[in-house]
């Protein structure tokens, strides 16, 4: 029994996408693969009106490889690394466990990192690179990015900043030219709506300029290498998914067909209707202002079984997501990202105030 899933991840994928990853493979070496993965580079700089000054690479991973890409070929000696919840806690510990020094700017769950708080921080001079979390899943937490890079450009220009928008990435609005960010990556199985296996990551001139100065980057973490590949060859310096390829091609040509500002107005009405129904009910998690565009983390008042609820939805062929880590049964979360759109939300709450009667 399939379950179509509006948790933070992964996402629901369409029966059209699965079929996308059917196709006879290619050799990764050939001219077919040049032709497919330098057709999928200009689709995601299109989208994201790239200047010259910023480049796309898709990798073979998680998202989570862009922690160490991060660890090893960014941060020079020391990050400071912003966290208001689980995931951007575990990027500031990934960039340690490459063995950087990393101070940890905490902030409650729930609360957004704002550009003061970072100041005060980065006023001391002893930090090489920022990191932060656009859009933090696990509380439901949209961080203001747009309004710290323009403070970090202004007032900090020596210093990185490194963005996980894994959750975040062609959901919410995106423009990293404006943002002024060094690298920020996200994941095929969020808002691309497609299986886990490839992250896409853009990345400033400077910021590839910073990695040549950086010894001991890794092989599968080294920015310089997969670059400067791709310079010379138009290909990955190594092996590549090409199935999941051929299905980003796709979601790229839609994405574009719908355009950037037509995928964020769709995102946002199912984001405002959420909302709404949250507050009606119960509370919402995360600082007033600083809602996620993608997923809303939803405080349990009433004190419901989220667990017994998910197994209801079960039955109806739907799946929600319970509170992160300490945050469960204390909160839940919906997922709207991918291709789901407002009738789709609408139905599932529906069935929520059915199971609760609410």
């Amino acid at each position: 029994m399939h379950k179509r899933l509006l948790i933070p991840g992964p996402t629901e994928v369409s029966a059209g996408m699965l079929h996308e990853q059917t196709r006879f493979l290619i050799g990764h070496r050939a001219k077919e693969f040049t032709e497919l993965y330098t057709g999928i580079i200009e689709k995601l700089n299109k989208f994201f009106q790239l200047p010259d000054s910023q480049k796309t690479t898709v990798t073979t991973s998680s998202g989570t490889l862009w922690f160490d890409i991060v660890g090893r070929s960014i941060v020079k000696e020391k990050a400071l690394a912003c966290t208001n919840g689980a995931f951007s806690e575990r990027f500031g510990k990934a960039v340690q466990a490459c063995g950087k020094k990393v101070d940890f700017l905490d902030v409650e769950w729930g609360k957004a990192v704002k550009p003061g708080m970072i100041a005060e921080k980065l006023d001391s001079g002893e930090y090489d690179t920022l990191t932060i979390c656009h859009n933090e899943t696990s509380t439901g937490v949209r961080n203001p990015i747009y309004e710290i890079g323009k403070m970090m450009r202004k007032d900090y220009p020596d210093v990185m900043l490194a963005i996980d928008s894994i959750s975040g990435m062609v959901g919410d609005k995106l423009l990293p030219s404006e943002i002024g960010c060094d690298v920020i990556y996200a994941s095929t199985q969020k808002c691309f709506a497609l299986p886990p296996g490839l992250a896409v990551g853009i990345v400033s001139d400077r910021a590839l300029e910073r990695a040549r100065e950086i010894p001991n980057r890794g092989m599968y973490t080294n920015l310089v290498r997969i670059f400067d590949y791709y310079e010379r060859k138009h290909q990955t310096p190594f092996t590549p998914n090409i199935s999941l390829l051929y299905a980003l091609d796709k979601r790229m040509d839609l994405l574009l067909e719908e355009t950037p500002e037509g995928v964020y107005q769709r995102h946002k009405v199912m984001a405002e209707y959420t909302r709404k129904w949250a507050r009606k009910h119960f509370a919402l998690f995360a600082e007033p202002g600083y809602e996620s565009v993608t997923v809303t983390c939803i405080k349990n008042t009433l004190g419901k079984s989220v667990k017994e609820l998910n197994e209801k939805l079960a039955e109806r062929h739907f799946m929600i997501s319970n509170g992160y880590g300490k945050l469960a049964e204390k909160t839940f979360r919906v997922g709207h990202m991918g291709e789901w759109n407002l009738a789709g939300i609408k139905e599932v709450l529906w069935h929520i105030d059915e199971i609760w009667g609410l």
